[in-house]
């Protein structure tokens, strides 16, 4: 968990869950990097609850995550948006942040108190990097900014 006081606003940002987006957000072509996996494990140990969201498209989803100490959520494709949705408010849109680079992405970070959008080589949908506060070239990107908050704070700050 982290508690970030940024400049120019009145409460404190408090995350404790960390919402992923799996295919094309944590993997490329349904494969997680030794990198993005050790990230992590990073964050796990950082004191944050990690969820893994996903339609599951390619089934490598339940293999990849093997060992982690995340939670999966495999949903139907038809309604991913509003699954998506869902599970962020369940897990509290209050102190959760959203990382996604997909359309159906789109909800989860306008509702999280953080949405971070990942343009990563697959691209990201163009309507979610307005509707995202903060926009990251790849996943380790977005991981590493809740290793290091000063970057959020930096990226944040009025």
């Amino acid at each position: 968990m982290i508690k970030l006081q940024i400049q120019g606003y009145d409460e404190p940002f408090e995350i404790e869950n960390l919402v992923f987006d799996y295919n094309g957000t944590l993997a490329l072509d349904g494969k997680m990097s030794i990198r993005t996996r050790e990230g992590l494990s990073l964050l796990h140990k950082a004191g944050f609850n990690i969820t893994v969201l996903t339609a599951d498209t390619l089934g490598t989803v339940t293999k990849e995550c093997e060992g982690l100490p995340i939670e999966v959520n495999i949903f139907d494709k038809g309604n991913a948006e509003e699954s998506k949705l869902e599970i962020v408010n369940r897990l509290g849109a209050e102190k959760t942040a959203a990382i996604g680079n997909g359309r159906n992405d789109l909800s989860m970070l306008k509702n999280a108190n953080i949405g971070i959008a990942v343009i990563g080589m697959e691209g990201a949908y163009a309507g979610l990097m307005q509707a995202a506060d903060i926009l990251v070239p790849s996943i380790d990107s977005a991981i590493e900014l809740f290793l290091k908050p000063k970057r959020i704070e930096a990226t944040l700050r009025r």
